[in-house]
């Protein structure tokens, strides 16, 4: 397995690899969810193709400088883990390599990234899209790897990489989860005991607003409200949003006419976890 810091080693090892260039972007902390992603991407590169990693903690998408002084980054923990994993390349960048101390230029959307996560993390969708450009850039990938459990961002890179006409196809694979259905997120290392026992309220709180809409209830209010009140059954949770948006657009409804998303994020102690299910009309 190669090992590169510099973003201009990374375009050489990259034009000189052979078959399919598969790229899983990551920030690190891999945990089970990271590790089905790679096992996805070495399927796709094949015996001859290479799978590239990069681990990199984007500092221009964290809203909030507490939360980026706080993500976890066991470097060492993670290279072992790609090693294992059949990776052939891993780009662990540090920010000096990555952005120009004067850099002016930012890749923006400004329609699926209105909502949600990106109404309450301003500019966390411009880093983003960003780093992500630079990364299918820097690597010269065919295909890159991502996780549903980041609806809004998987939603947001299809469209750069359609509005851009960037010759990249993204995969996306299932949200892979705990027994009791956490979604599996490197921030849940930092949960408290007692906030981890309460968090996997947040998928149980979406799966009681689908199910009341099974039952007949159609009113957008009543299921967003079943919704807040499991998650807030707990003292240790705080909603930063809850909302019923449409599967294409993001934006929030009012009817359910078309196939929509019940999505929240909600903060236990410092810790923001994002969670979303699929409801049909």
């Amino acid at each position: 397995m190669t090992i590169i810091s510099h973003p201009s080693d990374l375009r050489l090892q990259a034009a000189a690899a052979t078959g399919p260039r598969v790229l899983v972007p990551t920030m690190g902390a891999l945990h089970a969810g990271h590790l089905v992603l790679i096992r996805r991407a070495r399927e796709l590169a094949g015996p001859d193709g290479t799978v590239m990693v990069s681990i990199f903690v984007n500092p221009i998408q964290f809203d909030r400088v507490a939360d980026l002084a706080a993500y976890p980054q066991p470097l060492e923990a993670d290279l072992a883990a790609c090693r294992e994993a059949g990776v052939d390349l891993v780009f662990t960048p540090a920010p000096g390599t990555m952005y120009h101390p004067d850099r002016s230029v930012t890749v923006t959307e400004s329609s699926l990234s209105q909502s949600l996560c990106g109404a309450s993390r301003p500019g966390h969708f411009d880093g983003v899209c960003t780093v992500v450009l630079k990364l299918f850039l820097l690597s010269g990938c065919g295909l890159a790897v991502f996780g549903e459990k980041d609806f809004q961002q998987l939603a947001i890179i299809r469209r750069m990489v359609r509005d851009l006409d960037l010759p990249v196809t993204i995969v996306a694979h299932p949200t892979l989860r705990e027994p009791d259905g956490l979604a599996l997120s490197s921030r849940n290392v930092r949960l408290t005991p007692a906030q981890r026992a309460a968090a996997p309220q947040l998928r149980q709180s979406l799966l009681a607003a689908k199910t009341r809409l099974a039952t007949g209830i159609r009113e957008v209010s009543e299921l967003l409200e079943t919704a807040r009140m499991e998650i807030e059954s707990s003292p240790l949770a705080r909603i930063d949003y809850l909302s019923l948006v449409d599967a294409e657009t993001l934006q929030p409804v009012t009817r359910i006419e078309r196939p929509a998303v019940l999505a929240a994020a909600v903060f236990y102690g410092e810790v923001r976890l994002i969670d979303h299910v699929g409801i049909a009309p």
